[in-house]
C-alpha cells in the first residue's frame, strides 16, 4: 500500500510564509513601503522558487519603528524556515528578507 500523497499549491506556501513573518514582534506589515501606488503594482511580496528539493524563498516586510533592522531580518527568517519546515514538510533553501522601509 502506497503513502497517501499531499500536494500543496503556490499559494498556501506563499500565505505561510506571509503568515509566519506577521507573527513576528516588530513586523508591520508584509509588502513593500510606500504609497497605495506601490503597495498596488510594486509586484509580489512573497516569492518562492523551488530549487532541486529546496525552496528558496524572498519576502519584503515592513517594520516597525525603533525595531533593530538586523536582528528583526533573522528573526523573520527562522520564523520562515521553521514554518516550511513544521506546516508543510518542506526543505527551506536561501530565505532572503528584505527590510524595504519602517512604518507607523
Amino acid at each position: 500500500m502506497s503513502r497517501p500523497e499531499l500536494i500543496v499549491g503556490p499559494a498556501v506556501i506563499r500565505e505561510t510564509i506571509r503568515l509566519a513573518a506577521l507573527e513576528v514582534p516588530g513586523v508591520l506589515r508584509v509588502g513593500p513601503s510606500g504609497g497605495w501606488l506601490r503597495q498596488r503594482f510594486g509586484g509580489s511580496v512573497v516569492t518562492t522558487r523551488l530549487s532541486g528539493a529546496a525552496i528558496s524563498v524572498r519576502i519584503a516586510i515592513v517594520a516597525r519603528p525603533g525595531q533593530s533592522l538586523g536582528p528583526l531580518a533573522r528573526h523573520v527568517r527562522a520564523a520562515i524556515v521553521a514554518a516550511l519546515e513544521r506546516q508543510l514538510g518542506l526543505v527551506p533553501g536561501e530565505v532572503t528578507v528584505s527590510v524595504d522601509g519602517v512604518g507607523a
